[in-house]
């Protein structure tokens, strides 16, 4: 089946805002997430620490997400997507990546809410991401 195929079959793509609130509603959801508006834009936290920033939509560019990949593979697969950049002021160094959520070869929201997880596990203390693993058994067979 054709790549072409395959996607008429998935149906259509979700928006980019449709996607940008997806990822807020998962991130949300985490154990001790919370939404706050420093700068004006909007950011889930955990303890105190951002691990998602949710960039609006401006000047004619789509929304994105800005998060914290410090697995390797993770990492270049995010800086893979069309239009990714490591984050500015710095924070690129430390593993930060900003991804479109618009445009061709945006990643599913699926693949996004993973890397927010990723983001989360790596600045939330490790009790918070012991209920995370409470509520979510791992997988059968391992």
């Amino acid at each position: 089946m054709t790549k072409q195929r395959a996607a008429q079959r998935a149906g259509p793509r979700p928006g980019s805002r449709a996607v940008r609130e997806r990822v807020r509603e998962f991130a949300l959801a985490l154990p001790g997430a919370w939404e706050d508006f420093p700068w004006g834009q909007s950011v889930v936290k955990v303890h105190r620490k951002i691990f998602v920033f949710l960039d609006r939509e401006e000047g004619g560019s789509p929304p994105g997400i800005t998060v914290k990949l410090t697995d390797p593979g993770a990492h270049g697969h995010a800086m893979a997507v069309p239009g990714a950049v490591p984050t500015g002021y710095g924070l690129g160094r430390a593993g930060w990546v900003t991804i479109p959520l618009g445009g061709p070869g945006a990643p599913p929201p699926e693949l996004l809410c993973d890397w927010a997880e990723e983001s989360y596990r790596t600045v939330a203390p490790r009790r918070t991401v012991a209920l995370l693993d409470a509520e979510r058994p791992p997988p059968p067979g391992t």
